[in-house]
């Protein structure tokens, strides 16, 4: 620190300096021009429908078995209410308030907006308060050999100002991009909040769905035992022989297998269950929920292909991605410019502790500093390259995820048209092979078939069974899938209600 005998500006009054200084930081902020791109919201794609061909959901008829697509509605209120199941509300609740998953992405998302309001503080000037004592003494040559000074204490206090004029606008380039990664953190919590809702619902469709086929194989089974009955009944009678029990015996055992892989799937989405929930598999689950407990929804409300874009948060995410590196293209750039550091300093020196704040003890400076990149071995404008190239890669990756997205919606509204075909079909089969069973069984007791038409119609009529299990719980969880492809709840309402 320098000693106060030689500090020559405090022989002028700070008034006369720092008003009209402080008056050309403004204008030269206010008239300040960011360099590099500015950020333009993408478009989204001209298309006015998902698929290339009409689906029979679209044709507005009253076939109950088709659930009809209402394209341009959005979902009112949250989009797993459509299924019309207390049991399943209760069990979305639950997720959304204890997964572990989504209290990190809020987590997350608190310390991206911190991180942004942080660097937009750099916009500012900088004030600090400054206080030193300290001993010294110069040279004898210092004063060109006219004076000695000899060794002094000295006690110095006040503010000190510091500003980076930011006529470039690299700064609030800066700004923008840590603001615009907080948009990237925020949309992910809403995907976040999306799979978990999701999740949530499937894994409870998952587990309706194998106990629905485990009590079907348990039925079969019964039915199987009771085929055994009526063929060791025969055997008494003298009108079949021992090989038609034993045949019989093996259906059983033959369909007893199927039920180890079903339990087995069980516990798997149980625990899954379990961890969407924020709990230890052996704590316990809500009571399981069954198919006939659904409501299938049978009118889909749709968004428009041009809002998908503006709803989905993998889209919305990648767009504020795109942002951030279109605003990292102008931070590289101003790098290239000089930089211009202001600095103002105010505050009382004295030699002596008791006078410290007198009047005769005021002091100031104003300095202002300029760092130009004069030779850099091509750094500077290799980073500004590799920015330019990170600016395009986002801007793929957000036309990528664009067309996946449009590629899924498209893909479940084809499933579910095709769904509502298998589901038709397997109960057609399931009733014939239901017919054909109950025919050999007749015939077997009638002594014109033999067992082995019976079990050969038992084996049909578990297949068609299980077929139709199968494609019920598949529409169900199809119609999950849509609606989380259009982006579930409408933009409208907030995805995630207690990240604030």
């Amino acid at each position: 620190m320098q000693p106060m005998a030689v500090d020559f500006a405090s022989c002028f009054k700070p008034s006369a300096f720092v008003g009209p200084a402080l008056l050309l930081v403004s204008l030269l902020h206010l008239t300040a021009c960011a360099v590099g791109p500015g950020f333009t919201r993408p478009t989204a794609p001209p298309a006015a429908r998902y698929t290339a061909e009409p689906l029979r959901g679209e044709d507005g008829s009253a076939d109950h078995a088709v659930q009809h697509i209402v394209l341009g509605r959005e979902i009112e209120g949250d989009w797993w209410s459509l299924f019309r199941s207390e049991a399943i509300d209760c069990i979305v609740k639950q997720a959304v308030e204890h997964n572990r998953s989504l209290a990190a992405s809020v987590a997350t998302l608190e310390q991206s907006r911190e991180l942004a309001v942080a660097q937009a503080g750099t916009r500012y000037p900088q004030v600090g308060l400054t206080g030193g004592v300290g001993r010294q003494q110069y040279g004898d040559e210092f004063l060109g050999g006219f004076g000695k000074i000899r060794p002094f204490t000295y006690f110095a206090v006040g503010p000190t100002v510091n500003y980076a004029l930011d006529y470039t606008g690299g700064i609030a380039r800066g700004v923008e991009r840590q603001y615009a990664l907080a948009e990237v953190a925020r949309h992910r919590l809403e995907a976040a909040y999306l799979s978990v809702t999701g999740q949530a619902v499937m894994q409870t469709l998952a587990i309706a769905s194998t106990r629905a086929q485990i009590a079907t194989i348990e039925t079969i089974v019964t039915q199987d035992r009771e085929n055994l009955q009526l063929v060791e009944t025969a055997f008494k009678e003298g009108s079949v022989s021992r090989e038609d029990i034993l045949s019989a015996q093996s259906q059983i055992a033959n369909d007893l297998t199927l039920l180890p892989p079903f339990h087995q799937a069980l516990a798997q989405a149980r625990h899954a269950l379990s961890v969407v929930l924020g709990r230890v598999p052996a704590s316990g689950l809500p009571p399981d929920v069954d198919l006939a407990q659904l409501t299938l929804p049978l009118e889909l409300p749709v968004g428009l292909p041009s809002e998908l874009a503006h709803r989905r948060p993998d889209i919305l995410a990648a767009e504020a991605q795109l942002h951030a590196a279109t605003s990292a293209v102008g931070v590289a750039q101003s790098n290239l410019y000089p930089q211009i550091q202001l600095s103002a300093t105010a505050g009382q020196q004295s030699l002596k502790a008791d006078q410290l704040f007198n009047s005769s003890s005021t002091a100031w400076s104003l300095i202002s500093g300029v760092t130009a990149p004069l030779f850099d071995g091509g750094t500077l404008r290799a980073e500004k390259r590799a920015a330019v190239d990170a600016m395009h890669a986002s801007a793929a990756n957000y036309e990528q995820t664009v067309l996946e997205a449009f590629a899924q919606v498209a893909d479940l509204l084809e499933a579910l048209d095709h769904d509502a075909e298998q589901l038709d079909a397997e109960s057609r089969a399931q009733q014939s092979a239901q017919s054909s069973l109950d025919l050999a069984r007749t015939s077997y007791k009638e002594g014109n078939a033999g067992v082995l038409q019976v079990l050969d119609a038992e084996r049909s009529y578990q297949r068609a069974r299980l077929g139709y299990v199968r494609a019920m719980a598949q529409r169900y969880l199809d119609t999950v899938q849509l609606f989380l492809a259009l982006g579930g709840t409408s933009p409208n309402q907030p995805l995630v209600r207690h990240a604030g």
